[in-house]
């Protein structure tokens, strides 16, 4: 995923953010119907052999090759791996991206001096980087939460700079007239109108930073899922490595959803949290 899309994706959050009410939720089935059509269409696709079923099998071959991985410590091993490049990057990347994204975004000349810097370096693909990173680092658990941290880094330093500059100027002029002080303002007023959109460049970077996690296992031998599904791509056993990639999605959508509730119970107060009626 490029920064450009994450930009996009990001702004596409903003319109959710700033809306005053979230739709209610959808009912349940209405997903579980959406799953069930892919797996079926999957399974025929297969069983007709309009695709090669050995290298595309069905549905009802790849279920019982994830179930026999899922008892397996190999397997587990692989998981933390991911999950340990894919957390130290992300939180790398926030502990950098929070702080600089409300300076510029709280000061004009600090966001003229750094955009030609950020424009330049925002649109590169982190897999760009994966020969210089190779040559500097090696193979080595850093280079994976490098390259992580760096496209993990620009989702969230946009929406902290969005953030920033969303706060009502009416807000911050009634505060400074009862007296606040910057330090205060900044605490008071400022710090709770980002955070939503702090934690929403932190759903959009933690989606972004498994698939950088996955990809530069894939090239390397570091451990991790994307290893494990190179290994079974090479050994030829296709059902197996299809049940990675499905765990692969699977951790994916746990992550996300893990995220939002996090984020739903701290940001209860913001309109954005409040259900519709």
């Amino acid at each position: 995923m490029t920064a450009d899309h994450a930009t996009a994706e990001a702004r596409d959050e903003n319109e959710r953010v700033s809306a005053a009410v979230r739709r209610p939720p959808r009912p349940f089935w209405l997903g579980l119907a959406g799953i069930a059509a892919v797996l079926g269409v999957h399974e025929a696709v297969s069983r007709l052999e309009l695709l090669r079923p050995e290298f595309f099998p069905p549905v009802s071959v790849i279920a019982p090759a994830l179930l026999e991985l899922l008892p397996t410590a190999q397997l587990w091993e692989q998981i933390l791996g991911t999950l340990q490049g894919w957390g130290v990057g992300l939180a790398l990347a926030a502990v950098l991206a929070v702080p600089l994204g409300m300076l510029i975004g709280s000061f004009e000349a600090v966001r003229r001096m750094l955009r030609v810097i950020v424009e330049f370096m925002r649109p590169i693909p982190s897999v760009a980087l994966f020969p210089a990173a190779l040559l500097l680092l090696g193979i080595t658990t850093g280079m994976k939460v490098s390259l992580v941290a760096f496209a993990a880094f620009w989702p969230i330093l946009f929406q902290a700079i969005y953030g920033v500059q969303d706060v009502d100027p009416a807000t911050k002029e009634t505060a400074r007239a009862y007296g606040l002080g910057p330090v205060a303002r900044f605490w008071r007023i400022i710090v709770p109108s980002t955070s939503a959109y702090i934690a929403t460049g932190l759903r959009i970077s933690s989606a972004i930073a498994l698939i950088l996690t996955v990809t530069v296992e894939l090239l390397t031998n570091l451990t991790g899922l994307g290893n494990a599904i190179g290994s079974a791509r090479t050994a030829g056993q296709f059902p197996q490595m299809y049940a990675l990639i499905a765990l692969t999605g699977i951790l994916g959508w746990l992550l996300n959803g893990t995220f939002e509730r996090v984020e739903a119970r701290l940001l209860h107060w913001h309109p954005s949290q409040r259900e519709g009626t």
